[in-house]
């Protein structure tokens, strides 16, 4: 979704900011409508990092907040993939590095986190001082989660204390739910993708030694599998090595 789109449908009343607020008032189906275009283009998205930078730029418009972002969760450590601003790729990679503050806890007990100002909260003292030395003073980090786990976070984080209410967070529910299925989505597509150039490697490996031995296919994939037990080395990587030097790894 374009900014412009956003801002066309808030002049139109779709979205109406509030006087006293610094977000949206959801509108009845006129909004279900920008959500349901904004559903279309995150999964018409090419990959995870498009997927999760449509999120961001839609947070930013939707919510009324001054930096947004997103951090996915993988099996090491998590992956900053979209920011706003390069303010909160400092604060994730400080929580990354630290283990503590609201992005740490929301991503481990799939909870929504509402900090509403860094000056006077004091559950995470140390990530507080930091987060306000950058001048953020709310934060409302919001879990990606599909049926199968957390998939990351959304972070929304705003220069002005107390900046989200329950309508902000109400409408970030409803996009970390768009974003959690579209991640889930692109990331699904890119392993089978990982998988279809794997067999097809592993297809011109048995080729290639079935016409330099003289073996029959089930002969060439035992031999590819053995080197890849004996090497520690993904069968993947095996047949790669394979086709690049018509070797076999010692």
């Amino acid at each position: 979704m374009e900014r412009g789109e956003l801002e066309d449908a808030a002049d139109a009343g779709v979205l109406d900011r509030g006087p006293a607020r610094s977000g949206l008032v959801p509108d009845t189906d006129a909004v279900a409508g920008v959500f349901a275009r904004l559903a279309l283009e995150l999964h018409d998205s090419a990959g995870v990092e498009e997927t999760v930078q449509a999120v961001v730029e839609f947070a930013l418009q939707a919510l009324g907040c001054s930096h947004a972002g997103v951090a996915l969760a993988t099996r090491g450590r998590p992956e900053v993939p979209a920011v706003t601003d390069p303010v909160v790729g400092e604060i994730y990679q400080w929580q990354m590095a630290s283990r503590e503050g609201p992005l740490v806890v929301s991503m481990r007990e799939h909870s929504t986190l509402l900090v509403r100002d860094t000056a006077t909260d004091g559950r995470w003292p140390d990530w507080a001082a930091k987060v306000l030395s950058l001048g953020v003073r709310s934060v409302l980090d919001v879990p990606l989660t599909t049926a199968a786990g957390t998939v990351g976070v959304l972070g929304l984080y705003s220069a002005t204390p107390d900046a989200f209410d329950a309508d902000d967070e109400a409408v970030a529910h409803i996009l970390a739910r768009h974003a959690s299925v579209a991640v889930a989505t692109a990331r699904k597509e890119a392993s089978l993708a990982q998988a279809v150039d794997a067999r097809k490697l592993v297809g011109q490996a048995m080729g290639i030694l079935m016409e330099r031995y003289g073996v029959d296919g089930d002969r060439a994939f035992a031999i590819l599998k053995r080197y890849s037990q004996d090497t520690n080395t993904k069968l993947r990587d095996v047949a790669q090595r394979l086709i690049d030097t018509r070797k076999l790894p010692k």
